[in-house]
């Protein structure tokens, strides 16, 4: 039976990073992989993706070693039950606003009697080279609270049998809970959203749960982990790709303009 290494990870208690992909290609999926996270997540409720990409995406960071995970478009059974049928070992799910939603999702990644997951993995038996309902104890259900009611039933959700954990992404608790006042975006510095971030955090630990949070930069996600979090997200391919073009192209335009003028050479024209 397989092992999930963030759950080692956590034993030892140390932090994890975790990588995130929103294309859908294998190739950009075995490179993240390859980069040394300890976990990348799929996108698929965000992600330009469809469960066709998903399934080749999982079987190209298998080599890395790598634990795979994937965030799911909503609480739903079946696209709950295909990611796990195809490898991942964390399903994060999104806008979870009650103790009864939390729960409904639990039942989904779980076998029975623990759940209501239907048996069928697929290709996870043939990747994890077996799979039975020990499943259940190595699987991650990680909720995303990102509105007001999900904040107003934290501790009930938090407390619900099943979950190992919450995970925050910025943007969304930013736009569920300050009715527009505040642009989404990552790495809040609002005293506010550090107040709600730093809750969160206070009510996993109070729950034995696991605390992780989306971060736009490695800077902001080591500062989370000294305030205590579990896990960190640090940006994801695509912004990472066009950070690294942007920044390739602003230098090459820098150099060589100083060049041409360094030659009395102006780049306006022939």
């Amino acid at each position: 039976m397989f092992k999930n290494r963030l759950k080692e990870i956590w034993s030892d208690g140390r932090p994890a990073l975790n990588g995130w992909l929103s294309i859908g290609n294998a190739f950009t999926a075995e490179i993240m992989a390859a980069q040394g996270y300890d976990s990348v997540t799929i996108d698929i409720q965000h992600g330009a993706l469809d469960y066709s990409s998903v399934l080749p995406m999982f079987q190209a960071m298998k080599g890395s070693g790598v634990v795979p995970m994937a965030r799911v478009p909503w609480c739903e059974p079946g696209i709950v039950m295909k990611a796990l049928d195809a490898g991942a070992m964390g399903i994060i799910c999104p806008m979870i606003n009650s103790a009864a939603e939390a729960a409904e999702f639990v039942s989904y990644v779980r076998y029975p009697p623990h759940g209501q997951r239907s048996y069928g993995p697929t290709r996870a038996a043939i990747a994890y080279g077996g799979y039975g309902t020990a499943a259940n104890d190595e699987i991650l259900a990680l909720a995303m609270i990102e509105t007001q009611a999900g904040m107003d039933n934290l501790e009930d959700i938090a407390a619900t049998p099943g979950v190992d954990g919450i995970y925050i992404g910025p943007a969304d608790l930013t736009l569920g809970t300050q009715n527009g006042r505040l642009a989404p975006g990552f790495d809040r510095e609002e005293s506010e959203m550090i107040e709600l971030i730093q809750r969160i955090l206070s009510v996993c630990s109070q729950n034995g749960i696991k605390a992780c949070l989306h971060c736009g930069t490695p800077d902001y996600a080591a500062r989370a982990i000294g305030w205590g979090f579990n896990l960190t997200t640090v940006s994801g391919d695509s912004r990472l790709l066009a950070g690294a073009a942007a920044a390739s192209v602003k230098r090459w335009r820098e150099l060589t303009a100083a060049e041409g003028q360094s030659e009395g050479v102006t780049t306006g024209g022939y």
